[in-house]
């Protein structure tokens, strides 16, 4: 394979086998350190199942930006307790800082489609779980 850092040309890229996150949600990279090399960024497809949430987490080192492709909304629960929630619909992008905890429930029918994208490279970024804060969310 021809990775980013030996590559004298920009590449295009089918995607990669989607899998569930330890979070919850799906992902489906496109760009990513496993499929061409990238040093930087992950960019890929996430789904959040319909009647799905994530489990709570936070990702230590890196930003998270998605954009809503498709579904009816999502909640993103986000702050030290979880206190602050926000609905998302399709059309709208959902930033997440490093260090915040955060929950994303989709309470419809319907999966909800998202363009994902973030400054860590590898599919199975580094996530710190907590479960602890998990029933703070209905």
């Amino acid at each position: 394979m021809e990775t980013a850092a030996n590559s004298k040309f920009g590449c295009v890229v089918s995607g990669s086998t989607s899998y569930v996150s330890q979070q919850g949600s799906v992902y489906a990279p496109g760009i990513s350190k496993e499929t061409v090399g990238s040093q930087v960024l992950f960019l890929g497809m996430v789904t959040i199942p319909a009647e799905g949430r994530t489990k709570a987490h936070i990702h230590a080192h890196h930003e998270s930006a998605f954009y809503m492709l498709s579904g009816d909304e999502v909640e993103l629960w986000t702050g030290e307790a979880l206190e602050h929630k926000e609905v998302a619909h399709p059309g709208d992008y959902l930033f997440i800082p490093a260090g915040i905890a955060h929950i994303a429930v989709n309470r419809s029918n319907t999966p909800a489609v998202f363009v994902g994208v973030r400054n860590e490279p590898t599919a199975q970024e580094s996530v710190v779980m907590h479960p602890e804060l998990d029933a703070r969310v209905p």
